[in-house]
């Protein structure tokens, strides 16, 4: 392995979700002023809006799209520039 390249400052930190109060603990350069106490020791705490246990996609609770309903609404915006069969064959006789 290289020297030197490894950051010093490698510990312990509580990333903390804020929007269900839930609290891991990973190893982190995060840098940060705040502190909390988990199981009796205080760690540096890092705070998330959204983490592993709170985001739909992990929890189950993902919206599904209506992609058949948005190509339908497309088509139908859009069929008022399309050449009418009857309006083209007739393009084609003045030629």
């Amino acid at each position: 392995m290289k020297k030197d390249i490894h950051p010093e400052n490698y510990r312990l930190v509580a990333f903390k979700d804020m929007s269900n109060d839930e609290v891991f603990l990973t190893k982190s350069t995060a840098v940060t002023k705040e502190t909390i106490e988990v199981e009796g020791v205080e760690y540096p705490v890092v705070k998330l809006e959204i983490s592993r246990t709170s985001h739909p996609f992990y929890t189950g609770k993902a919206k599904l799209l209506d992609t058949a309903g948005r190509i339908d609404k497309f088509k139908s915006k859009y069929d008022k520039f399309k050449k009418k069969p009857a309006a083209a064959k007739a393009d084609k006789e003045e030629k």
